[in-house]
């Protein structure tokens, strides 16, 4: 059950329960007037027939010793006092008053009918009021509970987008209420997270920036190093550190959101065909490309290629052969035969410099995040997931990017309403 169902709930039980404890209070006092009403006038009336006898002046209004005299009220007149007496409730239900005088019982009553109609014409309007109020209750509280539960609502909205990566999300501040202290919480802690995520960003930018021209002269040195097997892994390494160098330069212009796409029309397919081709030219492992369906995408041949190079190149280091780029439209997926995606991966997405998510031990690195980035700026949507066959499946979605060639200028260009289905083996290594 919901926040806003418990809080209706509430009020309008609430409500229910201050209509029905009014409603016996009012009942209870108004039987108790209607009674003392009743019996002081019904008392008066019989001290002045009293009077009246006593004075000689019998009007034949009172009853002398009735035989049909109330038990309680024969005892009380026994004793000697004066009484009023309710007869219990009945068909016709009377009042009497009753007293002694010279040794016979002078008693009067009347039908106590008018007063029964009115209590419950009173219990009739009682129950009506109670139900509406219920009702505006039941009202009320579903109209505050809405309210409080949108603001709770947004204020969980806002905070997922934060745990989602959104640094700029926030919720509007008004009210002095708890909520109003939660928004300001929640306003609070995204300020302090995207200001040291900030600092962190430019803290890592500044160190790969400034390490770019020592690395690039470590990388000429090592080139000049006579051949000899020491001399291959000095440069290995040394190619391996400027990688990372501009791996984390380029999440620091994405992190920045300065760069644009620089679109072109071009087939997917054959995009996908070419990368995977010059990966191939450098490298002894086999990738599939098939080509289920190609269309003409509007995008950045070169953030294509970057996003694909690393989903590879993941797949490849992390993953297990056969290695397969598959194409429809304006979807390419890449899909290995690995142990598939760690299930942080798949619950947060892809974080920099997470370590433990490889085979080997040697974590994701950058080229997930950067993937991820880039397909943000090209406006798709670059997803993971483990199918059910095994493995590890990554789908960029570039469908919004797909053009009829009518839409490109009718010139077919590029061939990409042609291109023919079929099926593409080439060699490539993980970069």
């Amino acid at each position: 059950m919901g926040l806003r169902a418990k809080i209706g709930m509430a009020i309008a039980a609430t409500a229910a329960v201050v209509a029905v404890l009014i409603g016996v209070l009012v009942h209870n006092r108004t039987v108790d007037a209607q009674f003392d009403l009743a019996a002081e006038s019904i008392d008066g009336r019989l001290q002045s027939l009293v009077q009246d006898r006593a004075a000689g002046m019998d009007t034949g209004r009172a009853i002398v010793d009735p035989p049909d005299l109330p038990g309680p009220l024969k005892d009380a007149v026994a004793h000697g006092e004066r009484g009023v007496y309710l007869e219990p409730d009945g068909p016709k239900p009377h009042l009497w008053a009753a007293t002694e005088l010279g040794g016979e019982v002078i008693a009067i009553k009347r039908p106590y009918v008018r007063e029964r109609e009115v209590l419950r014409s009173l219990d009739r309007v009682l129950w009506l009021s109670g139900i509406a109020g219920t009702a505006l209750g039941c009202v009320v509280g579903l109209l505050v509970a809405r309210r409080l539960g949108r603001r709770l609502t947004s204020s969980a909205v806002t905070a997922q987008r934060i745990a989602e990566g959104d640094l700029t999300a926030r919720l509007p501040r008004g009210g002095k209420d708890e909520i109003a202290q939660l928004t300001t919480a929640v306003n609070t802690m995204a300020d302090a997270l995207a200001a040291r995520l900030q600092a962190e960003r430019d803290v890592t930018a500044n160190i790969a920036h400034e390490l770019r021209t020592p690395v690039a002269g470590l990388v000429a040195a090592a080139g000049l190093l006579p051949p000899s097997r020491p001399t291959e892994l000095v440069q290995d390494r040394a190619q391996r550190v400027r990688g990372l160098m501009e791996d984390v330069l380029e999440v620091a212009r994405l992190d920045a959101r300065t760069e644009e796409a620089d679109t072109e029309l071009r087939p997917l397919g054959e995009l996908a065909r070419r990368t995977v081709a010059a990966l191939g030219e450098a490298a002894g492992a086999g990738v599939e490309v098939r080509v289920l369906s190609d269309g003409l995408v509007e995008t950045d041949p070169r953030r294509v290629e970057r996003i694909l190079v690393n989903l590879v190149g993941n797949a490849l280091r992390h993953g297990a052969a056969p290695v397969s780029v598959e194409i429809e439209r304006g979807m390419l997926r890449v899909r290995d035969s690995g142990p598939g995606f760690p299930e942080a991966l798949l619950a947060h997405g892809p974080q920099r410099f997470r370590t433990g998510g490889g085979s080997d031990g040697q974590g994701l690195g950058l080229g997930l995040t950067i993937a991820s980035g880039q397909a943000r700026v090209l406006g798709g949507r670059l997803t993971f997931a483990n199918p059910a066959g095994g493995g590890a499946l990554a789908t960029l979605d570039l469908s919004e990017a797909l053009r009829t060639e009518r839409e490109a200028g009718g010139d077919g260009e590029a061939g990409g309403g042609s291109e023919p289905q079929g099926r593409d083996r080439r060699a490539c290594d993980g970069s």
